[in-house]
């Protein structure tokens, strides 16, 4: 986190207890440390903790924690995916064979592994991945880049701005039920949303 927002002093979970119960344990729930991983390996998390951290530009490590534990139990559920294109591997399998071939990639490309480059060249070969052009392509026959990018992507930002310390970095006041907002007129802000600081 930048740790230069608008809203420094304010703190997300002093209102937690206007929030129903429910909504109160699922909340508290993401600052908790991550149980051990059910899908992803040793290799693999160090792999994604590097990659989530360069596109959402934060390495708060209870954030980068909570990211890695809900990619482990989505990938580890499974739960199925909608709008999957026809020749697109599920997640579990494009996550996987992805991350190897990241690692294969750089190896043949910069002669060292993803995790030993410096920030410049990971974000760079990830800038790669997106538009598909990641070398070399023999690496990459198997594995749709542009898809696995906008999977890796999805899968990290849904859970980085779900997480209390982001919400408290962006102002975020967490849920209105039940107490719901009151003035919404352009501009106007309730007693318990964050104000922006000079």
């Amino acid at each position: 986190m930048t740790n230069f927002g608008h809203y420094p002093s304010f703190d997300v979970m002093k209102e937690q207890d206007e929030w129903d119960d429910h909504t109160q344990s699922i909340v508290a729930s993401r600052l908790k440390p991550q149980g051990n991983f059910q899908f992803l390996t040793h290799a693999e998390a160090g792999m994604l903790n590097r990659i989530c951290s360069i596109l959402v530009s934060d390495q708060t490590p209870e954030v980068m924690n909570f990211v890695l534990g809900h990619i482990d139990q989505t990938l580890h559920k499974s739960p199925g995916e909608g709008q999957r294109k026809t020749g697109v591997p599920q997640a579990p399998e494009l996550i996987r064979e992805g991350l190897k071939a990241i690692d294969q990639g750089t190896r043949e490309r910069y002669s060292a592994s993803f995790l030993e480059l410096d920030n410049v060249r990971q974000t760079q070969y990830l800038k790669d991945i997106s538009e598909s052009k990641a070398e070399p392509h023999p690496i990459w026959s198997r594995i749709p880049q542009e898809p696995l990018f906008q999977k890796l992507m999805s899968l990290t930002v849904e859970a980085y701005c779900s997480h209390p310390k982001v919400w408290s970095e962006i102002g975020y006041a967490g849920p209105a039920y039940p107490r719901g907002y009151v003035r919404t007129e352009l501009g106007q802000v309730d007693p318990w949303e964050a104000k922006r600081e000079p």
